[in-house]
């Protein structure tokens, strides 16, 4: 048998051998061209495998829900696990005939440190009431970026010591493979975090869309599809994406209206320091109160209603289904892309007929960063909660100096009568 050959400064990049250089240049469209006569052979031979999983994973997801926005937040902390772990295999896989030293031991760790740093970081943010009131959580919350730093300075070292001579260039490709995984995985399932307490509705509405979407442009380039959309994802038809669009748009509007009327969904998640439990219950914000919309006149004539009532949160999941439907299937044909410089069918085959968990979610992290940016750009204000936790952690004088101005302010604004 022959011996895998060793690697050296002139080993090719990552993914470089999938190109097929100076070989058989017909064997990708050959198997392309043998994949598309089976489907046309056998349309049902993965309906019921991939409609019954789909359910089930659908029907999980109203359980965890029902379980609520703690056990989501660690549904979410697993998936991101999950996939993590199956990207980093892609790349040992590649390579492990190369015996890289630590490499899947520095993985973890960083993705210990960067969990660490984020979390951190939600907890001190989110429940600083809690923090403040337990004193190892508030020493860990005022050093929490110098003990991250040190963490991740730790690791870098243990990188720096672990490189071979023979191995630089492929060391130091799987350290940017590390890190590229770290930003899009890690980075990603924070945002859903963040979004999470914003209210479920923030997470559920979103996730939902993707997944209608994914599934009505299945349905429709299955039944209709014709035109080819795109060459990364040969399946993927305009007939579906078209479908797609048009029936997620319409399933986040009745979606939303359905959920905006339910205090559960649309109240932010906060710590209620009396009865040391995390909380879903508030007085609903004017974005989740019924309103009247007048109609465009044509509209009017045509439906002979002069007002519309909805949600404003029912138009903003317009936006939301929109993203979902048109720019999600992006992250879709990103991992398309990923998956052919590397010959390999699905991440992993975790799912029967449905591949690895990043096979499901690669379209959710892109969605995730959309959410939170839409949030901080149109929908989040000044938050009072948390303007008297940071209050409340100021030293005594402080928090007197803060009084006498801000009392000043309003006298001045004539809100209090001066003293006599």
């Amino acid at each position: 048998m022959r011996e895998p050959q060793q690697a050296s400064d002139s080993a090719p990049v990552i993914g470089l051998e999938a190109e097929n250089p100076g070989g058989k240049r017909g064997t990708g469209q050959a198997e392309t061209a043998r994949a598309v006569r089976c489907s046309r052979a056998f349309p049902w031979k993965n309906w019921w495998v991939r409609g019954i999983l789909t359910l089930a994973m659908i029907s999980f997801f109203f359980f965890i829900i029902y379980l609520g926005p703690m056990v989501l937040m660690l549904i979410v902390l697993c998936v991101q696990i999950k996939c993590f772990q199956e990207i980093i295999h892609i790349g040992y896989s590649v390579y492990h005939s190369y015996h890289l030293p630590w490499f899947r031991t520095l993985s973890w760790y960083f993705l210990l440190c960067v969990n660490y740093f984020f979390y951190g970081e939600t907890v001190t943010d989110y429940f600083s009431n809690l923090v403040q009131r337990e004193e190892p959580l508030r020493i860990l919350s005022k050093y929490h970026r110098l003990i991250s730093f040190a963490m991740y300075l730790t690791g870098f070292c243990m990188f720096v010591l672990s490189l071979v001579k023979k191995h630089y260039r492929l060391q130091f490709y799987m350290f940017g493979w590390t890190h590229v995984t770290l930003l899009i995985v890690v980075t990603q399932s924070h945002l859903i975090i963040h979004n999470l307490f914003e209210g479920m509705i923030w997470f559920i509405v979103p996730i939902s869309c993707v997944i209608c979407n994914d599934i009505m442009a299945y349905m429709f380039g299955f039944f209709f599809g014709r035109t080819p959309l795109i060459k990364l994802s040969p399946k993927k038809t305009w007939e579906g994406f078209i479908g797609g669009f048009f029936s997620t748009v319409v399933f986040g509007i009745l979606l939303s209206y359905v959920m905006a009327g339910y205090s559960f969904f649309v109240c932010p998640v906060e710590f209620n320091s009396d009865r040391n439990s995390f909380e879903v219950d508030c007085e609903p914000s004017d974005l989740f109160q019924l309103q009247d919309y007048a109609l465009p006149a044509a509209l009017e004539s045509l439906t002979g209603w002069p007002t519309l009532r909805l949600y404003p949160f029912q138009i903003h999941s317009i936006s939301l289904s929109a993203f979902a439907s048109l720019m999600g299937p992006f992250g879709g044909f990103f991992a398309s892309g990923f998956k052919r410089a590397f010959k390999i069918k699905d991440f992993a085959n975790t799912i029967p007929g449905h591949g690895g968990i990043m096979d499901r979610f690669d379209c959710q992290y892109l969605m995730a960063t959309f959410v939170n940016v839409y949030i901080a750009s149109f929908i989040r204000g000044p938050n009072p909660a948390k303007v008297v936790q940071q209050l409340l952690a100021l030293r005594l004088d402080q928090q007197l100096h803060i009084f006498n101005s801000l009392k000043t302010h309003l006298t001045e604004r004539g809100l209090l009568e001066e003293e006599a």
